[in-house]
Protein backbone atom coordinates (compact mmCIF):
# COMPACT_ATOMS: atom_id res chain seq x y z
CA UNK A 1 0.00 0.00 0.00
CA UNK A 2 1.68 3.08 -0.89
CA UNK A 3 2.76 5.61 2.02
CA UNK A 4 -0.25 8.48 1.85
CA UNK A 5 2.35 11.55 2.11
CA UNK A 6 2.92 11.15 -1.35
CA UNK A 7 -0.63 11.43 -2.42
CA UNK A 8 -2.20 14.58 -0.60
CA UNK A 9 -0.79 17.45 -2.24
CA UNK A 10 -0.73 15.83 -5.59
CA UNK A 11 -4.54 15.13 -4.85
CA UNK A 12 -4.96 18.76 -3.88
CA UNK A 13 -3.66 20.41 -7.36
CA UNK A 14 -5.27 18.05 -9.28
CA UNK A 15 -8.37 19.13 -7.63
CA UNK A 16 -7.94 22.31 -7.98
CA UNK A 17 -6.65 22.68 -12.16
CA UNK A 18 -9.56 20.34 -12.65
CA UNK A 19 -11.94 23.07 -11.78
CA UNK A 20 -9.87 25.73 -13.25
CA UNK A 21 -8.71 27.35 -9.93
CA UNK A 22 -4.99 29.62 -10.11
CA UNK A 23 -2.91 29.19 -7.45
CA UNK A 24 -3.96 33.28 -6.93
CA UNK A 25 -7.85 32.12 -6.45
CA UNK A 26 -6.85 29.38 -4.18
CA UNK A 27 -4.95 31.53 -1.93
CA UNK A 28 -7.52 34.24 -2.10
CA UNK A 29 -10.50 31.61 -1.27
CA UNK A 30 -8.33 30.01 1.74
CA UNK A 31 -6.67 32.58 3.48
CA UNK A 32 -3.45 30.98 2.69
CA UNK A 33 -0.19 31.94 0.78
CA UNK A 34 0.46 31.19 -2.94
CA UNK A 35 4.00 29.72 -1.66
CA UNK A 36 2.01 28.12 1.44
CA UNK A 37 -0.17 26.53 -1.29
CA UNK A 38 2.19 25.16 -3.79
CA UNK A 39 4.12 24.07 -0.67
CA UNK A 40 1.79 21.62 -0.12
CA UNK A 41 0.73 20.93 -3.31
CA UNK A 42 4.58 19.81 -3.92
CA UNK A 43 4.35 17.57 -0.91
CA UNK A 44 7.09 19.61 0.30
CA UNK A 45 5.05 20.71 3.58
CA UNK A 46 2.09 19.22 4.85
CA UNK A 47 0.08 22.00 6.71
CA UNK A 48 -1.82 21.18 10.27
CA UNK A 49 -5.37 20.35 9.82
CA UNK A 50 -7.14 23.86 10.03
CA UNK A 51 -5.08 24.81 7.43
CA UNK A 52 -6.17 21.88 5.36
CA UNK A 53 -9.53 22.41 6.05
CA UNK A 54 -9.29 25.78 4.80
CA UNK A 55 -7.59 24.38 1.40
CA UNK A 56 -10.78 21.73 1.58
CA UNK A 57 -13.35 24.54 1.66
CA UNK A 58 -11.68 26.67 -0.76
CA UNK A 59 -12.09 23.62 -3.47
CA UNK A 60 -16.04 22.87 -2.51
CA UNK A 61 -14.83 18.97 -1.17
CA UNK A 62 -15.00 17.41 2.67
CA UNK A 63 -11.35 16.80 4.31
CA UNK A 64 -11.76 13.64 3.40
CA UNK A 65 -11.81 13.52 -0.06
CA UNK A 66 -7.84 14.13 0.16
CA UNK A 67 -7.64 10.98 2.02
CA UNK A 68 -9.92 8.73 0.03
CA UNK A 69 -8.84 5.69 -1.29
CA UNK A 70 -12.37 3.99 -2.47
CA UNK A 71 -15.97 4.89 -1.87
CA UNK A 72 -17.71 2.33 0.00
CA UNK A 73 -21.33 3.01 0.52
CA UNK A 74 -21.49 0.34 3.52
CA UNK A 75 -19.52 0.15 6.29
CA UNK A 76 -16.12 0.45 5.84
CA UNK A 77 -13.20 -1.64 8.46
CA UNK A 78 -10.03 -0.95 8.89
CA UNK A 79 -7.76 -4.13 10.20
CA UNK A 80 -4.43 -2.76 12.53
CA UNK A 81 -1.76 -4.47 9.94
CA UNK A 82 -3.18 -2.46 7.01
CA UNK A 83 -2.45 1.19 9.52
CA UNK A 84 1.32 0.59 9.68
CA UNK A 85 2.20 1.40 6.20
CA UNK A 86 -0.59 3.74 5.15
CA UNK A 87 0.22 6.63 7.11
CA UNK A 88 0.37 10.72 6.86
CA UNK A 89 2.42 13.41 8.66
CA UNK A 90 0.65 16.60 8.97
CA UNK A 91 2.69 19.12 10.83
CA UNK A 92 1.35 21.29 14.06
CA UNK A 93 2.97 23.64 12.98
CA UNK A 94 6.48 23.76 15.09
CA UNK A 95 9.96 23.68 13.05
CA UNK A 96 10.28 19.92 12.87
CA UNK A 97 7.02 20.10 10.40
CA UNK A 98 6.79 16.79 9.70
CA UNK A 99 7.44 14.57 12.43
CA UNK A 100 5.49 15.42 15.04
CA UNK A 101 2.10 14.07 14.38
CA UNK A 102 1.41 10.90 12.21
CA UNK A 103 -2.14 10.44 11.16
CA UNK A 104 -3.49 6.78 10.06
CA UNK A 105 -7.12 7.28 8.68
CA UNK A 106 -9.38 4.88 9.94
CA UNK A 107 -11.92 5.33 7.32
CA UNK A 108 -10.87 6.87 4.08
CA UNK A 109 -12.70 4.27 2.34
CA UNK A 110 -16.22 5.76 3.54
CA UNK A 111 -17.97 7.50 1.40
CA UNK A 112 -19.87 10.57 2.09
CA UNK A 113 -18.64 10.75 5.31
CA UNK A 114 -19.14 13.64 7.84
CA UNK A 115 -16.65 12.93 10.34
CA UNK A 116 -12.59 12.01 10.27
CA UNK A 117 -11.32 9.35 12.36
CA UNK A 118 -7.33 9.11 13.22
CA UNK A 119 -5.07 6.93 15.49
CA UNK A 120 -2.58 9.42 15.90
CA UNK A 121 1.54 8.96 17.10
CA UNK A 122 2.15 12.37 18.95
CA UNK A 123 5.95 12.82 19.79
CA UNK A 124 6.95 14.85 22.62
CA UNK A 125 7.31 18.41 22.08
CA UNK A 126 9.67 20.47 23.88
CA UNK A 127 8.69 23.78 22.36
CA UNK A 128 6.97 26.37 24.62
CA UNK A 129 5.79 28.35 21.96
CA UNK A 130 2.84 26.89 19.83
CA UNK A 131 0.77 28.73 16.87
CA UNK A 132 -2.51 28.21 17.83
CA UNK A 133 -5.19 27.44 15.08
CA UNK A 134 -8.81 27.54 14.48
CA UNK A 135 -10.98 25.81 11.77
CA UNK A 136 -14.99 24.88 11.74
CA UNK A 137 -16.04 21.21 13.77
CA UNK A 138 -15.81 19.27 16.53
CA UNK A 139 -13.00 17.39 17.99
CA UNK A 140 -13.11 14.43 19.93
CA UNK A 141 -9.62 12.94 21.56
CA UNK A 142 -8.60 9.94 23.59
CA UNK A 143 -5.74 8.99 25.16
CA UNK A 144 -4.64 5.45 24.65
CA UNK A 145 -1.14 5.96 25.73
CA UNK A 146 1.40 8.80 26.86
CA UNK A 147 0.55 12.33 27.88
CA UNK A 148 -0.93 14.56 25.32
CA UNK A 149 -1.18 18.63 26.46
CA UNK A 150 -3.98 20.84 24.75
CA UNK A 151 -4.26 24.34 24.46
CA UNK A 152 -7.29 26.03 23.88
CA UNK A 153 -7.86 29.32 24.10
CA UNK A 154 -6.33 30.87 26.82
CA UNK A 155 -6.73 27.08 28.98
CA UNK A 156 -4.06 23.85 28.92
CA UNK A 157 -5.29 20.65 29.58
CA UNK A 158 -2.81 18.01 30.27
CA UNK A 159 -4.74 14.50 29.22
CA UNK A 160 -3.21 10.73 30.21
CA UNK A 161 -4.14 7.52 29.33
CA UNK A 162 -7.66 7.31 29.59
CA UNK A 163 -8.70 10.53 29.91
CA UNK A 164 -10.67 12.24 26.49
CA UNK A 165 -11.95 15.97 25.84
CA UNK A 166 -14.08 17.23 23.18
CA UNK A 167 -14.20 20.76 21.99
CA UNK A 168 -15.68 23.11 19.37
CA UNK A 169 -12.70 23.41 17.01
CA UNK A 170 -14.01 27.17 16.37
CA UNK A 171 -11.90 28.18 19.68
CA UNK A 172 -7.82 28.39 18.90
CA UNK A 173 -6.51 25.28 20.21
CA UNK A 174 -3.30 23.66 19.79
CA UNK A 175 -2.61 19.32 20.50
CA UNK A 176 0.76 18.54 21.29
CA UNK A 177 2.87 15.70 22.98
CA UNK A 178 4.15 16.67 26.25
CA UNK A 179 7.31 17.53 26.82
CA UNK A 180 8.65 14.02 28.68
CA UNK A 181 6.59 11.85 26.77
CA UNK A 182 4.59 11.85 23.41
CA UNK A 183 1.63 9.84 22.92
CA UNK A 184 -1.17 7.66 20.90
CA UNK A 185 -4.70 8.89 20.55
CA UNK A 186 -7.66 8.19 19.09
CA UNK A 187 -9.39 11.28 17.86
CA UNK A 188 -12.51 12.18 15.65
CA UNK A 189 -12.45 15.80 13.72
CA UNK A 190 -16.03 16.59 12.92
CA UNK A 191 -16.29 19.24 9.90
CA UNK A 192 -19.96 20.43 8.84
CA UNK A 193 -20.46 20.52 5.16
Amino acid sequence: MPNSNNLVGSKIKGLRESKNISVEEMSERSGLSAEQITSIENDQQLPSLGPLIKVARALGVRLGTFLDDNDALGPVVSRAADREDDSISFSNDSADARKNMEYHALAKQKAGRHMEPFIIDVQPNKDKEFKLSAHEGEEFIYVMSGELEIAYGKDKYILHEGDSIYYDSIVKHHVHGSANTGAKILAVVYIPF
